[in-house]
This record gives structure tokens, C-alpha cells and sequence, in this order.
């Protein structure tokens, strides 16, 4: 059952954390590449920043970005700033997702994203949780996939599992930890391959952060997974 004031918690805490190791860096480090092609550190963060401006909107009933290419240029234009104006803007913009989700409101309903897509107002932390928690990661400054919360890491494989759940490209899929967690997705009949390995590992390659070589596949070859 999803519970919003727990995630807008778990929220809190993973914005702390990124913030306190994001304010160990200097200037220099925030223009260096992040772990995402073409992006630096500060791409990440102002990507960070913008993002949580949108999901304001979405729960506020607006769009989420104005347009594919006003989200683009937000992010190239605020990516160059300085550690202290990332952080104070990412900062900033996380209190106002906070305070928004204080407000009682029908978390019931369903609300926009991106490009047409729907999902319950009481699944919006969790999906700024993810962002956070991801890019975090991405940001390539020590925090690991492995470091992340095993709820969080569970749940995101949940998510991701039914996200891939009836897609046309993705084969039938059994998905397997070693703590002996198990789904089931893919949209092919035949199969299904049974994928196996650590939550990390499951993670990352649905996630698009790892490939899957420490991943062992039964029945075939480890599938391609379309950009999420």
C-alpha cells in the first residue's frame, strides 16, 4: 500500500543526504561528468532542482514542463551556477515539494506527468524519491547502488517490473534476487528467462545505470531493455 507521508519522509532524508555530500565538493567538481553521457555534475543537480518544481506543478494540477525543449533549456541554463547556488536551489525547491505535500489533499487522485502519462497523486514521492535517490548515484561521488535503502531498492524493482510489465519489446521475464525476491514481467509470450542476481545488480540494469554483466540469465540471452 503506498503511504505519502512515509515516502515525503524517506524524501527528506535522501535530500539530506545528497546535499550533505554534494556540499563537500567545490566549483571545479560540479562542472566535471557526471556518470549520464553528456552531463555534468551541474546538469544533474539543476536537473534535481527543475524536477522538483515539476512535480509541484503536477500536483498542483499544471503541466509538468511547459515542453520537452523548455525542460532541456531549464537545465542547460542552470548546470554552469557555482556549488553554493546548486545546492541553495535544490535545497530550496525540495522545501517546496515538502510543504506542498503537508497540505491535506485528495491523494487519491490521479494526476499528469510526462508525455501522457498517469498515475495516482499518492505515487508522486515516491517518484520524486527515485529521482533523488538515483541521481544521487549518478552524481558519481561515492554513493552506489549498493548504498541505497533496500526498501527503496526494492520498491523501485517493483516499480520498474510493472513499468516493463505488457511492453512489446521486452521479452517475457522472470526476475530473481538473491534474497529470493521474485517478478515477473516482459510482454512476449514465450519464455520466460529467468534473470538473476544481486538487488544492486537487478536495479542498475533495469534502471539503465548498469549493463548486466553480473547479472546470470536461464533460457537465452540478457535482453536489451528500452530508455525508460
Amino acid at each position: 500500500m503506498i503511504d505519502h507521508v512515509r515516502d515525503l519522509l524517506s524524501v527528506r532524508e535522501a535530500t539530506d543526504r545528497l546535499l550533505a555530500a554534494v556540499s563537500t565538493l567545490d566549483n571545479a567538481a560540479v562542472t566535471e561528468p557526471s556518470r549520464l553521457p553528456g552531463w555534468s555534475r551541474g546538469h544533474v543537480l539543476a536537473h534535481l532542482a527543475r524536477n522538483a518544481d515539476a512535480l509541484v506543478n503536477v500536483l498542483e494540477g499544471r503541466p509538468m514542463y511547459v515542453s520537452a525543449d523548455a525542460r532541456d533549456a531549464d537545465i542547460a541554463r542552470d548546470a554552469p551556477r557555482g556549488l553554493r547556488e546548486q545546492v541553495e536551489d535544490v535545497h530550496d525547491t525540495a522545501e517546496g515539494f515538502q510543504r506542498l505535500g503537508a497540505v491535506d489533499a485528495d491523494w487519491s487522485r490521479t494526476v499528469e506527468l510526462r508525455n501522457g502519462v498517469t498515475d495516482s497523486a499518492s505515487r508522486v514521492p515516491f517518484r520524486r524519491l527515485a529521482e533523488v535517490e538515483l541521481h544521487h548515484v549518478d552524481l558519481g561521488i561515492g554513493y552506489e547502488l549498493e548504498d541505497l535503502p533496500a526498501d527503496f531498492t526494492f520498491r523501485e524493482i517493483d516499480f520498474l517490473a510493472e513499468r516493463f510489465t505488457g511492453h512489446k519489446d521486452v521479452p517475457s521475464l522472470s526476475l530473481t534476487t538473491d534474497a529470493d525476491r521474485t517478478w515477473t514481467t516482459g510482454g512476449a509470450d514465450s519464455g520466460p528467462l529467468v534473470v538473476r542476481g544481486r538487488p544492486a545488480d537487478l536495479l542498475g540494469w533495469l534502471c539503465g545505470r548498469r549493463e548486466g554483466t553480473a547479472l546470470t540469465v536461464d533460457g537465452g540471452l540478457l535482453p536489451a531493455l528500452p530508455p525508460l
